[in-house]
C-alpha cells in the first residue's frame, strides 16, 4: 500500500505539482484529429492537468492552445469566432493568435500599442497519427520528436482511435491497463471460467493464444524488467498438461500508457485533473486498412466477444455531443443482473465498460492506505516506484529520459507459449524480433 503523502503525490497533477511537472515533460496527446479536422473549425475545450485551455486551428491550419478566458474582461474563447488567422473573443472583438500573441483589439484606438503587451499563456501542439500533442512544460526542456508509437507512421485508414471519459484519476486506470490478472476474471465469461465442455467445443481449432490459455492458471506469476520506455510486464501462466507455460508480456510506457498484446496500439490515460482522464484506445494495422464494418462497430462501441453471441456493447455508446459514455456510475453502468448470474461475473457487456466499473467505483481518487496488494500486483507496483522516482528526482533537477527516446516506444505486445526451462530474460531475447517487429491485423 501507499502512504498518504505518496497517494498525494501520484495523484495530484495540477501545476506546481510533483507529478504534474513530470506529465508536463512528455508530448501528451490532448484530442482526436477529427475534433480540429480543418482551418477555420470551431474552437474545442481542453482540460488537462488541472488547466482550463482552448485548442483551434487557424486559417492556414496551424494548431494553437492557449489559455481559455480572454485576457480582457475573463469570457470564455470557446465562444469565440475562428477566422482570419485568429481566434476573436465574443464580447469585445480581442483577437489571439496560435501563440497567444493579441493581434487585434478594435476596443482600442488605432495608434495604441496596447494589444503588443497583452498576450494569453499558449502551449506548442503538434498533429501526429491521428492524435493532436501538446506540450505543456518548459520549452527549453521540449523534446523534439514526438513518441514513435507504430500507429504514428500507418496510414490514415489503418488507425482507428477513439476516446471516452473514465471519472476518475488516472493512475486508476494505469493500474488497471498493467494488471493483466484482472482479465481471468472481470472480463471472463462463466463457460470461459468454467472451462464448460460447450466452451471447449466453441474454441477448438482456435489460434488465439489468449483465448486459449487466459484462464489456465488463475494465479499467473507477473515478472517486470526496466526499459527505455518504461516497463516490460511479463505474466506467466502455468500450462500443467503441455509442461509449458503461457507468456503474456504488456507494456507500461511512460507516463500513462500501455500497451497489451491485443491490438496494434494500446491506451493512453491521460489525466483531465485530479478527479478524471480521458482513454484513449489507440489502433492500428499495419497490414491492411480497417474495414467500413470494423469502424462502424469500433465508433458505436460494439466488439466482438467470444463469450457472448455476436457483437456486444462496449459502453453503451456515448451520450451525444460528449465524450461520456451512456453506461456510467451515474445509472450503476446499467448492470444487468441476469447476465452476471448466466453468462460472465459483472453483468456488463464489453472489456471497456467493464474496467470504467472496475477502476470508477474505487472512487475518483482511490484510498491506497488501504490497500492489500498481493504478489500478482508487482507490475503495479514497480510502475507507481517508476513514476514516483521520476517525480521526486524531477524536483531534485534529475530531468526524465523517456521523452527523449522517442525510437523507444516502438513496442508491441505480445503473447506465446514456450518452454519451462526458458526463463524470462531468454524470452525476452527470443522475442525481441516480434517485440519490435511490424505488426499485422
Amino acid at each position: 500500500m501507499l502512504s498518504v503523502e505518496q497517494t498525494e503525490m501520484l495523484t495530484r497533477v495540477g501545476p506546481g505539482t510533483p507529478m504534474g511537472d513530470l506529465l508536463r515533460r512528455y508530448w501528451t496527446p490532448i484530442l482526436l484529429q477529427e475534433e480540429l479536422p480543418e482551418p477555420d473549425c470551431p474552437p474545442v475545450r481542453v482540460r488537462i492537468f488541472c488547466e482550463d485551455l482552448v485548442a483551434f486551428r487557424d486559417s492556414e491550419g496551424r494548431l494553437g492552445l492557449v489559455e481559455e478566458l480572454c485576457a480582457h474582461r475573463q469570457t470564455s474563447l470557446f465562444f469565440g469566432r475562428n477566422e482570419e488567422g485568429g481566434l476573436r473573443c465574443a464580447y469585445h472583438g480581442w483577437k489571439y493568435d496560435v501563440a497567444g500573441n493579441c493581434i487585434d483589439m478594435p476596443t482600442e484606438s488605432p495608434e495604441s500599442n496596447f494589444k503588443d503587451k497583452v498576450k494569453l499563456i499558449s502551449y506548442e501542439v503538434r498533429d501526429g497519427g491521428g492524435l493532436i500533442w501538446a506540450y505543456l512544460g518548459p520549452r527549453e526542456f521540449m523534446p523534439p520528436e514526438l513518441p514513435q508509437f507504430r500507429f504514428m507512421d500507418v496510414p490514415e485508414e489503418h488507425r482507428l482511435h477513439t476516446k471516452y471519459l473514465r471519472e476518475c484519476n488516472f493512475a486508476q486506470a494505469i493500474d488497471g491497463g498493467i494488471d493483466s490478472v484482472h482479465t481471468n476474471f472481470l472480463h471472463a465469461g462463466l463457460d470461459r471460467y468454467r472451462k464448460t465442455d460447450a466452451y471447449k467445443e466453441r474454441i477448438k481449432g482456435s489460434t488465439d493464444l489468449d483465448l486459449l490459455y487466459r484462464t489456465a492458471d488463475d494465479a499467473p506469476k507477473f515478472m517486470t524488467k526496466r526499459t527505455d520506455y518504461g516497463l516490460l510486464v511479463g505474466a506467466r501462466r502455468n500450462l500443467e498438461a503441455e509442461n509449458k507455460y503461457y507468456w503474456r508480456f504488456n507494456h507500461f510506457l511512460m507516463p500513462f500508457y500501455s500497451m497489451t498484446p491485443r491490438g496494434g496500439g494500446g491506451h493512453a490515460f491521460v489525466p483531465i485533473d485530479d478527479y478524471n482522464c480521458w482513454s484513449f484506445n489507440l489502433s492500428s494495422k499495419v497490414d491492411r486498412p480497417y474495414t467500413e464494418e470494423e469502424r462502424e462497430r469500433q465508433l458505436a462501441g460494439i466488439a466482438m466477444d467470444h463469450d457472448l453471441a455476436g457483437g456486444v456493447n462496449m459502453h453503451g455508446g456515448l451520450i451525444p455531443g460528449t465524450y461520456r459514455t451512456v453506461r456510467n456510475r451515474d445509472n450503476d453502468f446499467l448492470i444487468d443482473r441476469t447476465m452476471q448470474k448466466e453468462v460472465n461475473f459483472t453483468g456488463l457487456a464489453g472489456t471497456g465498460i467493464q474496467d470504467s466499473m472496475a477502476q470508477v467505483t474505487m472512487g475518483a481518487i482511490a484510498n491506497r492506505t488501504r490497500e492489500h496488494l498481493g504478489v500478482t500486483d508487482i507490475a503495479i507496483i514497480q510502475a507507481r516506484r517508476l513514476m514516483l522516482g521520476q517525480a521526486i528526482d524531477l524536483q531534485e533537477g534529475i530531468e526524465p529520459a523517456e521523452p527523449h527516446t522517442p525510437e523507444a516506444y516502438s513496442v508491441v505486445g505480445v503473447q506465446f507459449v514456450e518452454e519451462k526451462d526458458v526463463t524470462f530474460d531468454e524470452c525476452i531475447e527470443r522475442q525481441r524480433p516480434r517485440l519490435y517487429a511490424e505488426l499485422g491485423s
